[in-house]
């Protein structure tokens, strides 16, 4: 789900031709559904039972954000059905951030969201440190905030690893987990890797750059929980349960003592 920008007049949606998971219809495949069914409702309510409101979400690798907005209405209990809402109201309780790398999703999500006061979609390379820094430190400036309440990851550690390699994840990890004082995670399987540089072969192009020489393998869930749980002041909370798709939904906290990153 991580994107990187697409050719100009590219081709459609063929699949392999997203190294960077930038697929241009990623939630015909993937349905938000099955991982907001997996959430508990009131979810935001138990783990934050006292925090002043607005609560600041951050989602990496948005894509053109169905999963987002998904994510947003569950979190807050809205129904879809329910036509206009106040969004002044709803803003009050959740203002969300939603990242990703191709500016083409971006606007399309940009165009269909319902919540455009209080969902914002920007184009952002989040392994760009300088302009993320920047941009993230100028958002939460607005709140006067120094960290986000929960941080949403899905399905996107595994194009951050192929495109980055190992440090490159682990420097990830260790940003999230620095910014977020929740943390929701959905790894994809080691056996994603095998099938994305498949699709990639099949098409005649270059293999990942850092494939072939991963450390990091194997039980993508086992090691994504080691390095936030060992190398990043996280402790994992709980697992929500996996996807029809066989992907893990996991819940990390900062055991930092400033948890809540809210300026006095």
């Amino acid at each position: 789900k991580m994107a990187a920008p697409m050719r100009e007049g590219s081709p459609g949606p063929e699949p392999g031709a997203a190294p960077y998971g930038n697929f241009p219809n990623y939630s015909r495949f993937h349905p938000p559904e099955g991982r907001v069914r997996l959430l508990p409702r009131g979810l935001l309510r138990s783990l934050f039972p006292a925090a002043a409101r607005p609560l600041l979400g951050l989602d990496v690798g948005c894509n053109s954000g169905e999963l987002s907005v998904a994510l947003y209405r569950h979190l807050l209990g809205l129904q879809e059905s329910k036509g206009s809402l106040d969004e002044s109201a709803v803003g009050k309780d959740l203002n969300l951030l939603c990242c990703d790398i191709d500016p083409v999703l971006i606007e399309r999500a940009q165009q269909c969201s319902p919540f455009p006061a209080s969902i914002s979609f920007a184009k952002l390379d989040i392994m760009d440190s300088s302009a993320r820094d920047s941009f993230l430190g100028s958002y939460l400036g607005r709140f006067g905030r120094s960290t986000f309440d929960i941080g949403f990851c899905m399905s996107v550690t595994m194009w951050i690893h192929l495109n980055h390699g190992d440090r490159g994840l682990v420097e990830f990890l260790a940003f999230l987990s620095s910014v977020c004082t929740y943390l929701l995670m959905e790894p994809q399987p080691w056996k994603c890797y095998r099938a994305a540089a498949r699709r990639l072969r099949r098409l005649g192009r270059s293999d990942f750059d850092h494939f072939r020489a991963l450390a990091i393998n194997g039980d993508m869930v086992e090691r994504i929980t080691q390095i936030l749980t060992k190398d990043c002041a996280m402790e994992l909370v709980c697992c929500f349960g996996s996807t029809s798709w066989d992907r893990s939904l996991l819940l990390f906290k900062s055991s930092a003592s400033n948890l809540e990153g809210r300026s006095p």
